[in-house]
């Protein structure tokens, strides 16, 4: 994962996190990462059986899980053995990414300078912050504001009154008006008294000939980043919640909702005003049909309608009358 988005304090050990825990001396943490995607100086999490096969095969060094967890992971892994795995990330979060659990508007924006966009196209009013890459002939509509560090491809066209932070877009991408996109997801800790806001260090990865109609939404990556596979289009009002993987070639209609960390195969259509829940796995050549409600997986070349969702035979038999 690439952090250059956010601020990230240096030499933090694993001591100064986990006071309490006996570990080697002045082990410094690098990153907190996935349990897939953890490499052997990150902090990782598990928190649900559903991810064991990664975290079997986890390299990450030190890893905060339950006691009833904590058997599935490789022997040299440090356990980190709480109660609520989420509370405890979110704390490791907020001292390692001290300003990553708020998004403060960026200071470093400017109208963009010809010398420096030789070969784009820009409306009235756009600014665009520091060490910002957009390819050539690109178009950039009004009054659109593309955040530091974000990187647009060549051939692109980013419609009026967009915003974009946190984010990484491949070439010959749309992206229609009033679209806002890598801005912090709905994440918290809802405690006595208190909701802990969750930090979001993920990024939003969208692919080369992704097409986004008007007024989309799309989340930025939490610990993961979200991902929209290439040639798949959006259609208007469509929201993504962080760190929800899509694949390509996928056609998603209006006012679809996807809950945080679904992943969605190669090949699906989706109809409109459906929703997604979180943490679910959807084949590839899916089909769901307009207003379902998905609260489980999909295997690969399924139909399905409904809420709940069910096979389309099975819908179709339930509601014959």
């Amino acid at each position: 994962m690439n952090s250059n988005f956010f601020f990230k304090k240096k030499n933090i050990t694993f001591n100064q996190i986990f006071p309490n825990i006996k570990f080697e001396k002045n082990f410094v943490i690098n990153n907190v990462k996935p349990l897939q995607n953890a490499n052997k100086n990150d902090i990782t999490f598990f928190d649900s059986i559903k991810y064991k096969s990664f975290a079997i095969n986890t390299k990450s060094t030190a890893c905060i899980t339950t006691e009833k967890l904590e058997k599935f992971l490789p022997k040299k892994v440090k356990r980190v053995i709480v109660k609520n795995v989420l509370f405890e990330l979110s704390k490791v979060l907020k001292k390692i990414y001290p300003f990553a659990d708020l998004d403060y508007p960026d200071q470093t924006l400017k109208k963009p300078t010809k010398k420096r966009y030789k070969l784009v196209k820009f409306g009235n009013n756009v600014l665009i912050g520091k060490n910002v890459k957009i390819g050539k002939n690109t178009l950039i509509g009004s009054n659109t504001i593309i955040e530091h560090n974000v990187s647009v491809g060549k051939d692109c066209i980013i419609g009026s009154g967009v915003i974009v932070k946190n984010t990484i877009i491949g070439d010959r991408v749309i992206i229609q008006d009033g679209c806002k996109i890598g801005q912090k997801g709905f994440g918290f800790i809802p405690v006595r008294d208190k909701n802990i806001k969750f930090s979001h260090i993920g990024r939003v990865i969208i692919d080369a000939n992704v097409e986004m109609a008007s007024n989309c939404t799309i989340d930025r990556g939490s610990v993961d980043d979200t991902v929209i596979g290439k040639n798949t289009y959006l259609d208007n009002q469509v929201h993504i919640a962080h760190n929800v993987k899509i694949g390509a070639n996928c056609m998603i209609a209006g006012q679809v909702g996807f809950a945080g960390s679904s992943r969605i195969g190669n090949n699906v259509s989706i109809g409109g005003q459906a929703g997604i829940s979180g943490h679910l796995s959807i084949g590839n050549n899916v089909k769901i049909g307009g207003g379902s409600g998905v609260v489980k997986d999909i295997d690969d070349n399924q139909i399905v309608m409904g809420y709940p969702a069910v096979p389309l035979k099975e819908f179709l038999k339930n509601n014959k009358n």
